[in-house]
């Protein structure tokens, strides 16, 4: 810990742009948070009221209470750097326990589309038994394997960055602490922990990718097995859904894992899984399912009725 004495203080040059679009941008991106808490908060609410939804939407509601605080982590920062220039020093500590927190909520997410993949699978391919086969308690553990397996991935991601000496200049080029823009801060020899961490996340990302798609072409030969048109495509629709999330969680993931990356470009990767995908998910994903709906909607006129 006496190597973190040394700078005390880092300044966050936030994303590339001209300081006349500060206000613009502000605006912006303040109201893609607003709504992405909302719209995740909302589905947290609708599953919480609604008992019938806690075990069908159970991986639904982790999901939603990860994007909300993968969207908090890094986006308030960000705004009080369009601010005033004040806003953009963050001590030392809290750059680690920033970088920390967010790989631990995005490796979760990570392992959590790993397992949901898993369950449309079953959904689909063992449709009179998946009611049975996915228990409360089952479903209980596979989430809390996903947080305990976030929790130590992000832990190793921390202490290769944070274990060698910060002694020259406290500039992060970029919006929040992330590795890459941290280490290059250090005054020691990085490419080990580079390739370390590159590594790790390699393996956890493709791994994850592979799983899923292990899943989808499973659970596709069993959508093609259903002998009615309408089936086959209810169930497409299903699983369209998950797919676009997959999506666009995992290319921003890849694009970033790419030889010779460059600042602007992993800013704006970085802005695209940080602030965009949390607001996509409850709308793509969470929003399109019939129960979530019908539950909304339970939910707004319940307190006029009662009010009657």
């Amino acid at each position: 810990m006496s190597n973190l004495s040394r700078v005390a203080t880092c300044i966050l040059m936030g994303i590339p742009r001209t300081p006349v679009l500060d206000t613009t941008l502000f605006g912006i991106f303040l109201v893609i948070y607003v709504l992405t808490v909302v719209g995740n908060f909302l589905i947290l609410l609708v599953v919480r009221v609604d008992s019938h939804l806690h075990t069908p939407m159970y991986f639904l509601d982790n999901l939603s209470f990860i994007d909300m605080w993968v969207s908090t982590v890094s986006v308030p920062k960000m705004l009080t750097t369009f601010v005033s220039p004040e806003g953009r020093a963050i001590s030392f500590h809290s750059c680690g326990a920033q970088l920390y927190s967010f790989h631990f909520l995005s490796s979760t997410e990570c392992f959590l589309y790993t397992v949901m993949s898993y369950d449309c699978y079953l959904a689909i391919s063992y449709l009179l038994r998946y009611t049975s086969m996915r228990s409360g308690r089952t479903c209980a553990l596979l989430a809390t394997s996903t947080w305990l397996s976030g929790c130590l991935y992000s832990a190793v991601q921390t202490m290769l960055t944070f274990c060698l000496p910060y002694c020259g200049s406290n500039q992060i080029q970029h919006y929040f602490c992330e590795r890459m823009p941290v280490l290059k801060l250090a005054c020691a020899d990085t490419s080990g922990n580079e390739m370390v961490i590159f590594v790790n996340l390699g393996v956890v990302a493709l791994g994850c990718f592979l799983l899923i798609l292990l899943s989808y072409v499973s659970t596709v030969c069993s959508i093609l097995k259903i002998r009615t048109s309408e089936g086959r495509l209810t169930a497409f629709q299903n699983c369209a859904s998950h797919c676009i999330v997959i999506l666009c969680f995992f290319v921003p993931v890849f694009i970033y894992l790419r030889p010779g990356s460059k600042d602007v470009v992993d800013g704006v990767v970085a802005v695209f899984y940080t602030v965009l995908t949390p607001l996509l998910n409850p709308v793509v994903y969470t929003l399109r399912n019939k129960e979530v709906k019908r539950a909304l909607f339970k939910l707004k006129h319940e307190p006029l009725s009662q009010s009657k």
